[in-house]
Formats: C-alpha cells, structure tokens, sequence
C-alpha cells in the first residue's frame, strides 16, 4: 500500500517556518466524505459479518440516503426492528453478508423492511475515540 501525502501552503511570506509542512490544509474532511450533508448519517459497524468486505467491528459508516441504491451495494436496513448492514440483492430479495459463516438472509413480503441508506465511507480509528464509546 502507498501512502499519497496531500501537502498544502497557508501562504507565509518571509522566511519559512519550520512548521511549515504542518500547515493547514484547505480541506474538510466532512467536505471530503459526505456527499449530501442533509441526506447522510454516520453510525458504528457492530460485528464480523462484513469484515471481508473492509468493515470492521467499530467501524464508522458513513451512509448516504441520496445515491440510487443497486445491486451489491453495501446498505444499512432495518429488517423486523433490527438494524443491519448487508449486501443487498435487489433480484434475489436477500441480504448478504461479507463473511460466508452466516447465511443469506431472504426479504419476505411478511418482513418488515426498509433500506436506510447505502455505505459510501467507512472510517477506521486505530485507537480508541471517546467520542465513540459504546454505552
């Protein structure tokens, strides 16, 4: 894996400080991951079901109820009260998970089930947050 540093100037004039490299960068990382402010949730992955997938236990999801939903897209859905985050399969009505020890999960028409939104990001903290401890 590469790593790509952005780098960024703040615009000092002068001599150049030596903290010049830990300038401010003129990005947002809200600007960055969230696509449609007013149509976008983050919530806390829970579980190893989609680990093969690249989303962790702990995970932050970033999910956006804006963009079309298809096929194979990563969702949050609420199924029978229980919310989830699956592969949906739009044909076959099922909910798949990324680790093959759980079954597919089919969506009956005596189910009650709605797609919360689709997984655009998932951040990863390597330490832990307090914003986002667990109760």
């Amino acid at each position: 894996m590469k790593v790509v540093p952005i780098y960024a100037s703040a615009g000092i004039t002068g001599f150049e400080s030596p903290a010049a490299e830990y300038s401010q960068l003129p990005l947002s990382l809200d600007e960055l991951l969230v696509e449609h402010p007013s149509a976008t949730f983050f919530c806390i992955a829970n579980g190893d079901s989609m680990q093969q997938a690249g989303i962790f236990d702990g995970d932050v999801l970033i999910v956006d109820r804006h963009v079309n939903r298809m096929s194979g897209d990563v969702i949050v859905a609420n199924i029978n009260g229980e919310f989830v985050c699956k592969f949906i399969d739009t044909k076959q009505r099922l909910l798949l998970s990324a680790n093959e020890a759980y079954q597919p999960v089919p969506i009956s028409e005596f189910d009650t089930f709605s797609i919360e939104g689709v997984v655009v990001r998932a951040v990863r903290c390597f330490r832990p947050c307090r914003l986002l401890r667990r109760s």
